[in-house]
């Protein structure tokens, strides 16, 4: 069995480190005497595909770097309505999630783990 490559482990952890903080940061930003924010489930949905992105790297499934370059890809797309700083900054982390998840090396670990 391949062993897992230092950068699939580091993204798998970015990837739960901001799934974790962004649904306790809006969770706890929830108020119910409010009316409901509605968007709150969105952000909240997000937050929980970085969590399962970022578990199932960790166990080497294909399919989650996948899910982990659309959910990065997405913040590229949304972050272009911000300012363009927050676009290039996605930008580039777009660029190292999709070099580090598909190089060989990683290419290797998910069909070993998958197979």
């Amino acid at each position: 069995m391949n062993p897992r490559p230092m950068s699939v482990t580091i993204l798998s952890g970015l990837l739960l480190a901001a799934g974790v903080f962004g649904l306790v940061d809006h969770l706890t930003g929830f108020r119910t005497r409010d009316p409901f924010p509605y968007d709150l489930l969105f952000v909240c949905f997000l937050c929980v595909l970085a969590i399962i992105a970022g578990v199932y790297l960790l166990l080497g499934r294909n399919w989650a770097r996948w899910l982990a370059l659309a959910w990065i890809a997405f913040h590229v797309i949304v972050s272009a309505f911000n300012s363009v700083f927050q676009l290039a900054v996605h930008a580039v982390m777009c660029a190292v999630f999709a070099y580090f998840l598909f190089r060989p090396r990683a290419d290797r670990y998910f069909r070993a783990a998958g197979s």
